[in-house]
């Protein structure tokens, strides 16, 4: 593994003149290294913020000014939408739109997520990026795995971190990858939205298996799926063909509380894109927004009989 190095400040050079790293809110070696490889992945610059929520925020403040629109995709990560609603004081505001079709008029940011958490739909990218407004594409499930957001012309790529990039659940985290970031960096800076060295560093770590883990997960994930299409207590599933998150309905809240606290091999937690295979009901933190029996599972690295043979018996108690 590369170094860890937590320093906060560095020497000046021997004319007093600083160096490339001296203040750690402006750079510092680790999470540059991580920047780095998370570029590369992304082809694009990468910028890491403390969380996905934070490089959201400092997105949006550095692109946008009051009495701006983002155009948010419906149904994408509830969280953006509570960001943006906090964001509302200060003269932002958010249309949903069916993100399967172009983007609205008259907005001056498009926000995608690709695919959607927890509806997993796919945008359209090819006529969200003919839009005259900058685009940004939430790939936190597809990972450049699956999708390079500006391979396809979108201006920016977002993740949480915290998810597949980094993989073990014990790194908060998020990134913002694009072709010209120098106004971002420079948001970043000022506002000392940056992220520490510790969970940059475990993505470095996290990020020498993406691919082997990302493949392992959606393999496991259209296996469930395809699977639980064929259970007589589930009424809907939902899976893009990509990605190791997949989500389906029950017949109602009740049904679903039963069956995330009966599991055994899965646990009954939030969150996604780790190394253990999570579940939840959705409906206690999204409301009415998610059907009642909607649970949400994220496939980890656990044998794929296992984890059927586990859901099975759970669902059989629904």
């Amino acid at each position: 593994m590369e170094p860890l190095d937590r320093a906060t400040i560095w020497p000046y050079d021997e004319n007093g003149e600083p160096r490339a790293f001296y203040y750690s809110r402006y750079a510092s070696p680790t999470v540059v290294d991580a920047e780095a490889r998370l570029g590369e992945l992304d082809g694009g610059e990468a910028l890491l913020f403390p969380s996905g929520s934070g490089a959201t925020t400092a997105l949006v403040l550095s692109l946008l000014q009051p009495g701006d629109t983002i155009a948010l995709a419906a149904g994408a990560y509830f969280g953006t939408g509570v960001t943006f609603q906090a964001l509302a004081k200060w003269g932002l505001d958010y249309v949903e739109f069916d993100q399967t079709g172009p983007p609205p008029d008259g907005v001056q940011l498009v926000w995608l997520e690709a695919p959607s958490n927890p509806f997993l739909t796919m945008p359209d990218l090819a006529a969200a990026v003919a839009h005259p407004a900058p685009v940004v594409v939430d790939s936190t499930v597809a990972t450049p795995v699956h999708l390079r957001p500006l391979e396809h012309g979108a201006d920016f790529a977002l993740h949480s971190a915290t998810k597949y990039l980094a993989g073990h659940d014990d790194a908060l985290l998020g990134a913002v990858v694009g072709r010209n970031i120098d106004d971002l960096r420079t948001f970043r800076t000022r506002t000392g939205i940056s992220p520490a060295p510790d969970p940059a560093w475990l993505l470095l770590r996290g990020l020498k298996t993406l691919e082997l883990r990302v493949h392992r997960q959606t393999q496991t994930a259209t296996d469930l799926a395809a699977r639980l299409r064929t259970h007589p207590k589930v009424v809907e599933v939902r899976h893009p063909g990509i990605g190791g998150l997949l989500s389906f309905d029950v017949a109602d809240g009740a049904a679903a509380h039963r069956v995330e606290t009966s599991t055994r091999v899965v646990v009954n937690a939030t969150s996604l894109g780790g190394v253990t295979s999570v579940m939840e009901s959705r409906h206690r933190w999204e409301g009415d927004r998610v059907p009642t029996g909607l649970l949400r599972f994220s496939a980890g690295l656990e044998d794929a009989a296992a984890l059927w043979a586990d859901l099975a018996q759970a669902l059989d108690t629904a």
